[in-house]
Protein backbone atom coordinates (compact mmCIF):
# COMPACT_ATOMS: atom_id res chain seq x y z
CA UNK A 1 0.00 0.00 0.00
CA UNK A 2 1.18 3.52 -0.73
CA UNK A 3 2.27 5.78 2.09
CA UNK A 4 -0.09 8.40 3.47
CA UNK A 5 1.81 11.19 1.72
CA UNK A 6 1.64 9.40 -1.63
CA UNK A 7 -2.16 9.16 -1.37
CA UNK A 8 -2.85 12.88 -1.07
CA UNK A 9 -4.16 15.33 -3.65
CA UNK A 10 -5.81 18.75 -3.71
CA UNK A 11 -9.53 19.20 -4.41
CA UNK A 12 -11.49 22.35 -5.21
CA UNK A 13 -15.20 23.15 -5.41
CA UNK A 14 -16.55 25.97 -7.56
CA UNK A 15 -19.66 27.69 -6.20
CA UNK A 16 -21.76 29.56 -8.75
CA UNK A 17 -24.86 31.74 -9.02
CA UNK A 18 -26.01 30.74 -12.49
CA UNK A 19 -28.53 32.76 -14.48
CA UNK A 20 -30.87 32.20 -17.41
CA UNK A 21 -28.13 33.26 -19.86
CA UNK A 22 -25.85 30.37 -20.81
CA UNK A 23 -23.05 32.56 -22.19
CA UNK A 24 -22.77 34.53 -18.95
CA UNK A 25 -22.73 31.35 -16.88
CA UNK A 26 -19.92 29.88 -18.94
CA UNK A 27 -17.79 33.01 -18.47
CA UNK A 28 -18.33 32.90 -14.70
CA UNK A 29 -17.68 29.17 -14.44
CA UNK A 30 -14.53 29.30 -16.56
CA UNK A 31 -13.04 32.10 -14.46
CA UNK A 32 -13.53 30.18 -11.22
CA UNK A 33 -12.32 26.90 -12.71
CA UNK A 34 -9.15 28.65 -13.82
CA UNK A 35 -8.75 30.06 -10.29
CA UNK A 36 -9.14 26.55 -8.86
CA UNK A 37 -6.48 25.18 -11.21
CA UNK A 38 -4.17 28.08 -10.37
CA UNK A 39 -4.67 27.18 -6.71
CA UNK A 40 -3.21 23.75 -7.37
CA UNK A 41 -6.37 21.64 -7.54
CA UNK A 42 -6.08 18.20 -9.11
CA UNK A 43 -9.86 17.60 -8.98
CA UNK A 44 -12.31 20.45 -9.58
CA UNK A 45 -16.08 20.14 -9.20
CA UNK A 46 -18.80 22.58 -10.31
CA UNK A 47 -22.48 22.61 -9.19
CA UNK A 48 -25.63 21.15 -10.64
CA UNK A 49 -26.98 23.32 -13.49
CA UNK A 50 -23.55 24.81 -14.21
CA UNK A 51 -24.58 26.31 -17.56
CA UNK A 52 -28.24 27.24 -16.94
CA UNK A 53 -30.59 27.90 -14.02
CA UNK A 54 -34.09 27.80 -15.47
CA UNK A 55 -37.47 26.64 -14.13
CA UNK A 56 -39.65 27.06 -17.23
CA UNK A 57 -39.65 23.85 -19.30
CA UNK A 58 -39.98 25.63 -22.65
CA UNK A 59 -36.98 27.85 -21.97
CA UNK A 60 -34.93 24.82 -20.95
CA UNK A 61 -35.91 22.89 -24.07
CA UNK A 62 -35.02 25.87 -26.28
CA UNK A 63 -31.48 26.12 -24.93
CA UNK A 64 -30.24 22.57 -24.38
CA UNK A 65 -28.75 20.38 -27.11
CA UNK A 66 -27.81 16.70 -27.54
CA UNK A 67 -24.43 15.75 -26.12
CA UNK A 68 -22.70 15.85 -29.52
CA UNK A 69 -23.90 19.43 -30.06
CA UNK A 70 -23.52 20.83 -26.54
CA UNK A 71 -21.52 24.06 -26.57
CA UNK A 72 -20.99 24.08 -22.77
CA UNK A 73 -19.68 20.52 -22.81
CA UNK A 74 -17.28 21.32 -25.65
CA UNK A 75 -15.98 24.36 -23.77
CA UNK A 76 -15.41 22.43 -20.54
CA UNK A 77 -13.70 19.56 -22.36
CA UNK A 78 -11.30 22.02 -23.94
CA UNK A 79 -10.73 23.71 -20.59
CA UNK A 80 -9.93 20.42 -18.82
CA UNK A 81 -7.43 19.62 -21.57
CA UNK A 82 -5.83 23.04 -21.42
CA UNK A 83 -5.51 23.06 -17.61
CA UNK A 84 -4.56 19.38 -17.32
CA UNK A 85 -6.99 18.70 -14.45
CA UNK A 86 -9.81 16.31 -13.65
CA UNK A 87 -12.83 18.55 -14.16
CA UNK A 88 -16.17 17.33 -12.82
CA UNK A 89 -19.06 19.34 -14.24
CA UNK A 90 -21.82 18.88 -11.66
CA UNK A 91 -24.50 18.79 -14.32
CA UNK A 92 -25.55 20.09 -17.71
CA UNK A 93 -28.92 19.84 -19.40
CA UNK A 94 -28.56 17.40 -22.30
CA UNK A 95 -31.40 16.79 -24.75
CA UNK A 96 -32.13 13.07 -25.06
CA UNK A 97 -35.52 13.22 -26.83
CA UNK A 98 -37.53 15.92 -28.56
CA UNK A 99 -39.06 17.14 -25.30
CA UNK A 100 -36.95 15.34 -22.68
CA UNK A 101 -33.69 16.35 -21.03
CA UNK A 102 -31.13 14.48 -18.95
CA UNK A 103 -29.64 16.22 -15.93
CA UNK A 104 -26.17 14.83 -16.64
CA UNK A 105 -22.92 14.99 -14.71
CA UNK A 106 -19.56 14.67 -16.51
CA UNK A 107 -16.12 13.70 -15.25
CA UNK A 108 -13.60 15.08 -17.75
CA UNK A 109 -10.05 13.77 -17.88
CA UNK A 110 -6.93 15.98 -18.07
CA UNK A 111 -6.82 15.42 -21.84
CA UNK A 112 -10.44 16.59 -22.22
CA UNK A 113 -11.92 13.13 -22.77
CA UNK A 114 -15.23 12.19 -21.14
CA UNK A 115 -14.22 9.72 -18.42
CA UNK A 116 -17.72 9.12 -17.01
CA UNK A 117 -21.33 10.27 -17.26
CA UNK A 118 -24.14 10.10 -14.72
CA UNK A 119 -27.81 11.02 -15.17
CA UNK A 120 -29.60 12.18 -12.03
CA UNK A 121 -31.70 9.33 -10.66
CA UNK A 122 -34.26 11.08 -8.46
CA UNK A 123 -36.50 13.88 -9.74
CA UNK A 124 -37.29 16.84 -7.47
CA UNK A 125 -41.10 17.04 -7.61
CA UNK A 126 -42.20 18.92 -4.50
CA UNK A 127 -44.40 21.71 -3.17
CA UNK A 128 -42.67 23.64 -0.39
CA UNK A 129 -44.29 25.82 2.28
CA UNK A 130 -44.46 29.41 1.06
CA UNK A 131 -45.53 28.56 -2.47
CA UNK A 132 -42.32 27.21 -4.03
CA UNK A 133 -43.07 24.35 -6.41
CA UNK A 134 -40.71 22.22 -8.51
CA UNK A 135 -41.57 19.60 -11.13
CA UNK A 136 -38.35 18.27 -12.64
CA UNK A 137 -40.15 15.27 -14.11
CA UNK A 138 -42.14 17.59 -16.38
CA UNK A 139 -39.16 17.77 -18.72
CA UNK A 140 -36.25 15.82 -17.21
CA UNK A 141 -35.82 12.08 -17.75
CA UNK A 142 -34.44 10.25 -14.70
CA UNK A 143 -31.37 8.09 -14.99
CA UNK A 144 -31.47 4.36 -14.36
CA UNK A 145 -27.91 3.53 -13.26
CA UNK A 146 -25.66 4.26 -10.32
CA UNK A 147 -22.19 5.18 -11.60
CA UNK A 148 -18.66 4.87 -10.24
CA UNK A 149 -15.46 5.99 -11.94
CA UNK A 150 -11.87 4.96 -11.33
CA UNK A 151 -9.58 7.92 -11.89
CA UNK A 152 -6.26 9.35 -10.72
CA UNK A 153 -6.41 12.93 -9.35
CA UNK A 154 -2.85 14.07 -8.79
CA UNK A 155 -1.75 10.59 -9.88
CA UNK A 156 -3.54 9.00 -6.89
CA UNK A 157 -5.89 6.05 -7.65
CA UNK A 158 -9.41 6.86 -6.46
CA UNK A 159 -12.94 5.64 -7.04
CA UNK A 160 -15.65 8.30 -7.32
CA UNK A 161 -19.36 7.66 -6.75
CA UNK A 162 -21.77 9.99 -8.55
CA UNK A 163 -24.98 11.67 -7.43
CA UNK A 164 -26.76 14.97 -7.96
CA UNK A 165 -28.70 17.18 -5.50
CA UNK A 166 -32.02 15.47 -4.60
CA UNK A 167 -30.25 12.09 -4.72
CA UNK A 168 -28.81 13.18 -1.36
CA UNK A 169 -32.07 12.16 0.35
CA UNK A 170 -31.80 8.51 -0.73
CA UNK A 171 -29.12 6.91 1.48
CA UNK A 172 -29.37 3.45 -0.11
CA UNK A 173 -27.68 4.89 -3.19
CA UNK A 174 -24.64 5.98 -1.17
CA UNK A 175 -24.29 2.69 0.67
CA UNK A 176 -24.36 0.90 -2.69
CA UNK A 177 -21.65 3.21 -4.04
CA UNK A 178 -19.46 2.76 -0.96
CA UNK A 179 -19.82 -1.02 -0.84
CA UNK A 180 -18.82 -1.05 -4.51
CA UNK A 181 -15.56 0.64 -3.53
CA UNK A 182 -16.19 4.38 -3.76
CA UNK A 183 -13.86 6.32 -1.45
CA UNK A 184 -15.13 9.68 -2.74
CA UNK A 185 -18.75 10.72 -3.19
CA UNK A 186 -19.81 13.64 -5.42
CA UNK A 187 -23.02 15.53 -4.60
CA UNK A 188 -23.11 18.65 -6.83
CA UNK A 189 -26.34 20.50 -6.14
CA UNK A 190 -28.61 23.51 -6.42
CA UNK A 191 -30.31 23.08 -3.03
CA UNK A 192 -33.09 25.54 -2.28
CA UNK A 193 -32.42 28.08 0.46
CA UNK A 194 -35.37 26.82 2.50
CA UNK A 195 -34.43 23.15 2.50
CA UNK A 196 -30.72 23.91 2.65
CA UNK A 197 -31.05 25.86 5.89
CA UNK A 198 -32.86 22.91 7.44
CA UNK A 199 -31.06 19.87 6.05
CA UNK A 200 -27.95 20.54 3.93
CA UNK A 201 -25.27 20.22 6.61
CA UNK A 202 -26.76 17.27 8.44
CA UNK A 203 -27.49 15.25 5.29
CA UNK A 204 -24.05 15.78 3.77
CA UNK A 205 -22.28 14.88 7.01
CA UNK A 206 -24.51 11.83 7.40
CA UNK A 207 -23.62 10.56 3.92
CA UNK A 208 -19.90 10.94 4.72
CA UNK A 209 -20.22 9.22 8.10
CA UNK A 210 -22.45 6.39 6.86
CA UNK A 211 -20.11 5.51 4.00
CA UNK A 212 -16.73 6.45 5.49
CA UNK A 213 -16.07 8.44 2.30
CA UNK A 214 -14.98 11.93 1.36
CA UNK A 215 -17.96 14.01 0.21
CA UNK A 216 -17.60 16.79 -2.36
CA UNK A 217 -20.67 19.00 -2.74
CA UNK A 218 -20.34 22.05 -5.01
CA UNK A 219 -23.57 24.00 -5.14
CA UNK A 220 -25.33 27.09 -6.41
CA UNK A 221 -25.74 29.99 -3.98
CA UNK A 222 -27.81 33.18 -3.78
CA UNK A 223 -30.78 34.73 -5.55
CA UNK A 224 -31.12 33.77 -9.23
CA UNK A 225 -32.87 35.79 -11.90
CA UNK A 226 -35.38 32.97 -12.42
CA UNK A 227 -36.71 33.81 -8.96
CA UNK A 228 -35.14 30.89 -7.14
CA UNK A 229 -32.91 31.22 -4.08
CA UNK A 230 -30.27 28.56 -3.48
CA UNK A 231 -28.48 27.89 -0.22
CA UNK A 232 -24.81 27.86 -1.19
CA UNK A 233 -22.43 26.47 1.46
CA UNK A 234 -20.48 24.18 -0.85
CA UNK A 235 -18.61 21.72 1.35
CA UNK A 236 -15.80 19.20 1.43
CA UNK A 237 -16.31 16.66 4.22
CA UNK A 238 -13.95 14.01 5.59
CA UNK A 239 -14.83 10.32 6.04
CA UNK A 240 -15.19 11.03 9.78
CA UNK A 241 -17.77 13.76 9.09
CA UNK A 242 -15.51 16.76 9.64
CA UNK A 243 -16.16 19.82 7.45
CA UNK A 244 -12.79 20.49 5.83
CA UNK A 245 -13.89 23.49 3.76
CA UNK A 246 -17.15 25.44 3.45
CA UNK A 247 -18.29 28.37 1.31
CA UNK A 248 -20.80 31.06 2.19
CA UNK A 249 -23.56 32.18 -0.17
CA UNK A 250 -21.48 33.94 -2.85
CA UNK A 251 -19.63 32.55 -5.89
CA UNK A 252 -16.15 31.39 -4.91
CA UNK A 253 -13.67 28.52 -4.87
CA UNK A 254 -12.88 26.42 -1.79
CA UNK A 255 -9.98 23.98 -1.40
CA UNK A 256 -9.01 21.03 0.77
CA UNK A 257 -6.15 18.55 0.94
CA UNK A 258 -7.50 15.01 0.52
CA UNK A 259 -5.80 12.01 2.11
CA UNK A 260 -7.39 8.77 0.90
CA UNK A 261 -5.61 6.82 3.63
CA UNK A 262 -8.19 8.34 6.00
CA UNK A 263 -10.92 6.36 4.25
CA UNK A 264 -9.18 3.09 5.09
CA UNK A 265 -8.55 4.23 8.66
CA UNK A 266 -12.15 5.29 9.28
CA UNK A 267 -13.63 2.14 7.76
CA UNK A 268 -11.30 0.02 9.88
CA UNK A 269 -12.42 1.84 13.05
CA UNK A 270 -16.13 1.56 12.21
CA UNK A 271 -16.62 -1.28 9.70
CA UNK A 272 -20.35 -0.68 9.23
CA UNK A 273 -20.16 -1.31 5.49
CA UNK A 274 -19.21 -4.92 6.26
CA UNK A 275 -21.82 -5.43 8.95
CA UNK A 276 -25.02 -4.87 7.00
CA UNK A 277 -27.48 -7.79 7.18
CA UNK A 278 -30.50 -8.81 5.16
CA UNK A 279 -33.72 -8.83 7.16
CA UNK A 280 -37.44 -9.45 6.90
CA UNK A 281 -39.95 -6.74 7.77
CA UNK A 282 -42.67 -7.49 10.30
CA UNK A 283 -45.60 -5.19 11.08
CA UNK A 284 -47.29 -5.88 14.40
CA UNK A 285 -50.64 -4.15 14.98
CA UNK A 286 -52.20 -3.39 18.34
CA UNK A 287 -54.96 -5.89 17.53
CA UNK A 288 -52.39 -8.62 16.88
CA UNK A 289 -50.68 -7.93 20.20
CA UNK A 290 -53.97 -7.97 22.07
CA UNK A 291 -54.92 -11.28 20.47
CA UNK A 292 -51.60 -12.82 21.45
CA UNK A 293 -52.01 -11.69 25.04
CA UNK A 294 -55.54 -13.08 25.21
CA UNK A 295 -54.42 -16.41 23.76
CA UNK A 296 -51.66 -16.71 26.36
Amino acid sequence: MKSDIARRFRAALVQLRASRVVANNLVAAEALIRAAAKGGADYIQTPENTALMELEPERVLEQVRPESESGPLALFRALAGELGVWLHIGSLGIKVEERRVANRSYLLAPDGAIAARYDKLHMFDVDLPGGESYRESDYYSPGSKAVLADFVPGGIPARLGFSICYDLRFPALYRALATAGANMIAIPAAFTKQTGEAHWHVLLRARAIETGSYVFAATQGGYHENGRSTFGHSMIISPWGDILAEAGADPCVIFAEIDLARVDNVRARIPALRHGRAFDLEIATCADEAARRQAS
